[in-house]
């Protein structure tokens, strides 16, 4: 049995996390009914970006700009997990759109994704895991 299988992160850390891995899921809120997405992202800088296609994301994140980020990464002995949140804005100027092609954020999947969306980050935690098997349960003989 692992003494303490949790260890809660830095903010360091949690963005240092983030940098090593590219698909992460964002939740959205639009009518009082939640949904969440799946996204292939960066990070840096403060911030999360990614790139999305006009549609029922891009249509939330603007009627509701709160938005929550997860992503997390596992190896079979240890795993972590980040969870940031914060608002959502559609990059608008030329040189944010031109800065942002700098970034090595290229879309997975062949479609058009003009519109970069960029989370301000105002909260970010994170928790290491180290994996191992259950312990047992104690029962009272009564």
């Amino acid at each position: 049995m692992v003494d303490n299988p949790i260890k809660e992160l830095t903010v360091d850390e949690s963005w240092n996390r983030l940098s090593q891995v590219e698909l992460g899921r964002i939740a959205l809120s639009f009518g009082g009914l939640p949904d969440i997405f799946p996204i292939n992202f960066y990070a840096g800088d403060g911030r999360i970006l990614f790139r999305t296609a006009e549609g029922t994301k891009l249509y939330e994140l603007t009627a509701n700009e709160h938005v929550a980020f997860e992503a997390d990464s596992h190896d079979g002995v240890s795993g972590w997990s980040v969870i940031a949140k914060g608002t959502a804005r559609v990059l608008q100027s030329h040189r944010e759109i031109e800065a942002a092609d700098q970034t090595p954020l290229k879309p997975w999947i062949p479609t058009l994704k003009y519109n970069y969306v960029e989370i301000a980050v105002e909260e970010i935690t994170g928790r290491d895991f180290t994996f191992g098997e259950e312990p047992e349960r104690y029962t009272s003989d009564g």
